[in-house]
């Protein structure tokens, strides 16, 4: 074997946990089934695989004869099954007990299925940190996969990285391979003859060259299935390495086993090349993109490379308000479920696992962060396991403090069917509303601010330059939808419910942020505002979520706004209702004066939220739309319905009460439940 080079490769299978059915089955249809039979039809081809926990579970509930392909081909030494968390979390982020548990629960899942016990490890999203190494070794991995980029980083070179690297934290051992950013970028994009060329060129006789990257290259993106599939790209491929007499297919377990390591190495917090631009604001993204695109063009970019870093993966718990509340919420259920004094607490860490899922705290090259079914699982997930726990240990109705360890505190008023977060910073707004009964957080929605792509919206699409191969989605840019100057703006206040406004005539509007927490009582709180004379109360009575108002000595209109977030976007599963008539789907824009009641009814959800308004208001909506990239390109995605209801005041009152009543109903009749479409 050591007159040959091996060839280690390795493909990452996943779908989010919460993602459509149909998705499911596209990726199927377009990639999983595809992609094993061909493999399956050659022996020779040795290689690792890393699927998520909910991905196998699916496929092999669905569609257990492909999958009885993969348990043979395991059974005859073809394939090596790679270890991670099993809902796919960034093990980085969450803590060691729950890295360690998620790592076990997929090497059982995957050893009950196939019989074979993962020693290897696929690291979400390639997001190294040291602190992740005893977890890892306390699982039973011995070597992970990490970029070339991370090695490049400490000073090794490109012709160092031929085997695998051996690093410790706290005394406890990890080996590491390092993954050819080349060969990701060539494989499947460029010709086979092409991609067989480079990978001979990385390895010499008993050296490695290392290739393990997304499956979903393999006919999802856009181009790939023609290319991979019906123009036989992976048939070809596979092929010429086994004709090669260069190379020769290994499992990283066999070229872990024979061979030693290359020495001993410390690798900084970092991922790969594109998620370090991510992971910055817009501006300093901007700057980092120019910087890089001066070194190439200068042709120094591969010798600088290593010290033109971006941020890290946990910046976007800081650049998005949103991710880092959904974090920190799961971590302190992560708390209590430790603390739970159950003896059976597999339901419990099942919820808990699901909502540490990656994709929906993160935003890059796919939509993450910005795709409300995603955010959805994660809440639904985190509200069923905050309800369990409640029932075991129950909360007290009010609590405070900083949970997003923000600087600013909250409130928690916490009742058994609903629970409401109030900010205090001044707008004495709410920051959640969620539905225990319904599992949904109806403040679940996401704020627009600048990202670093919205630069290139109004230019409009552009055409990747072709070599004979396709173009990766890293190298295209299209436009799904018509993207305007004003689809990026962004916001100037978080999306709250409860965002209070005074319209003089005459004068400026006036946004109410200096209210004062002044009381709180078992079930609500009261807040004054003494520069506008205003006080204002929020108080939880069972399903029923109470605010009013009371305003004196102020002429022209009080304005209260709320976002609020229900899984039926648009159409007619979710609906505005007046008297049990329908009006308009979310997605419309909607006008009524004198407004005493107005209903959000979503079908997919089974339930609705109805607003008492008294005393009659106008009442406007519409929807609020987001701009993020996806691999298919520029998309608008609808995060909420935005209500604005206004009250005349007249100066001449002494004093005018406002209350509004929402009222959460988990019983709406009418057609079956759907999934809610794209809007």
């Amino acid at each position: 074997m050591s007159d040959r080079a091996a060839l280690l490769f390795g493909v990452h299978a996943h779908q989010p946990a919460g993602n459509f059915p149909e998705v499911f089955e596209q990726a199927h249809a377009r990639c999983y089934r595809p992609f094993i039979r061909v493999l399956h039809a050659y022996p020779e081809f040795r290689f690792a695989l890393h699927m998520s926990g909910p991905l196998i579970e699916y496929l092999w509930t669905r569609h257990p004869e492909d999958m009885a392909l993969l348990a043979q081909m395991s059974r005859r030494g073809q394939v090596e099954w790679f270890g991670a968390g099993d809902f796919e979390p960034v093990l980085a982020a969450i803590p060691q007990r729950d890295r360690i548990g998620q790592l076990l629960a997929l090497s059982d899942r995957i050893e009950q299925r196939v019989g074979q016990r993962p020693e290897g490890a696929w690291l979400t999203e390639r997001v190294w940190e040291s602190s992740v190494v005893p977890a890892l070794v306390q699982a039973g991995i011995r070597y992970a996969v990490v970029d070339d980029y991370h090695f490049f980083c400490t000073g090794r070179s490109a012709a160092e990285l031929r085997g695998y690297f051996s690093t410790e934290e706290d005394g406890q051992r990890l080996d590491l391979f390092p993954i050819s950013e080349e060969l990701r970028y060539r494989i499947p994009f460029a010709p086979a003859a092409d991609a067989l060329s480079g990978l001979e060129a990385l390895a010499g006789p008993g050296e490695a060259a290392v290739y393990f990257d997304d499956i979903e290259k393999f006919g999802i993106w856009p181009e790939t299935w023609q290319w991979v599939y019906e123009k036989r790209w992976l048939a070809e491929f596979i092929e010429r390495v086994l004709a090669s007499g260069h190379l020769r297919p290994e499992t990283f377990r066999e070229f872990h086993a024979r061979t030693a390591s290359r020495g001993i190495v410390y690798l900084p917090s970092t991922s790969y090349v594109e998620m370090n631009e991510w992971t910055l604001p817009a501006e300093p993204a901007q700057r980092y993109a120019a910087l890089v695109q001066a070194e190439r063009d200068a042709a120094r970019y591969g010798a600088h490379k290593a010290f033109l870093r971006g941020g890290i993966w946990r910046n976007f718990l800081s650049r998005y308000p949103e991710a880092n509340w959904m974090h920190k919420r799961m971590l302190g259920l992560s708390q209590r479920v430790a603390a739970a004094g159950q003896d059976d607490r597999t339901q419990l860490l099942r919820r808990l696992y699901a909502a540490q899922a990656n994709d929906a705290y993160w935003h890059g090259l796919f939509g993450g962060i910005y795709l409300p079914h995603l955010r959805r699982s994660v809440w639904r997930n985190l509200l069923e396991l905050e309800a369990q726990l409640d029932t075991l240990a129950p909360r007290p109705p009010l609590a405070r403090g900083d949970c997003d360890l923000d600087g600013v505190e909250e409130l928690f008023l916490t009742g058994a069917a609903l629970q409401a977060v109030i900010r205090l910073d001044g707008e004495a707004a709410l920051h959640e509303l969620s539905s225990y009964p319904l599992a949904q957080n109806f403040g679940d929605t996401l704020r627009r601010q600048r990202e670093h792509y919205h630069a290139r919206a109004l230019r409009g699409a552009d055409s990747p330059p072709q070599s004979g191969g396709i173009a990766s989605a890293h190298e295209r840019f299209s436009l799904k939808h018509v993207i305007g100057p004003a689809d990026l703006e962004p916001d100037p206040r978080g999306r709250t419910l409860f965002r209070d406004t005074l319209l003089a005539p005459g004068s400026a509007p006036v946004e109410l942020r200096n209210y004062q927490l002044v009381a709180t009582a078992g079930d609500g709180a009261r807040f004054a505002a003494p520069a506008a004379q205003i006080t204002k109360a929020i108080a939880l009575r069972g399903a029923v979520l109470e605010v009013t108002w009371r305003i004196q000595a102020v002429r022209g209109e009080f304005v209260t706004e709320l976002d609020l977030a229900l899984p039926s976007c648009d159409g007619f599963a979710g609906r505005y209702l007046v008297g049990g008539a329908a009006l308009c789907g979310f997605g419309q824009p909607l006008e009524l004066q004198g407004a005493a009641e107005l209903a959000l009814d979503d079908r997919f959800m089974q339930g609705r939220v109805a607003l008492h308004i008294d005393p009659p208001a106008r009442v406007s909506a519409q929807p609020c739309y987001t701009v993020s990239q996806s691999e298919d390109g520029l998309e608008r995605v609808m995060q909420s319905a935005t209500l604005r209801l206004a009250w005349p005041i007249d100066r001449d009152q002494a004093a005018i009460g406002v209350a509004l009543r929402i009222e959460v109903d988990g019983a709406s009749p009418g057609e079956a439940p759907r999934q809610p479409g794209t809007p």
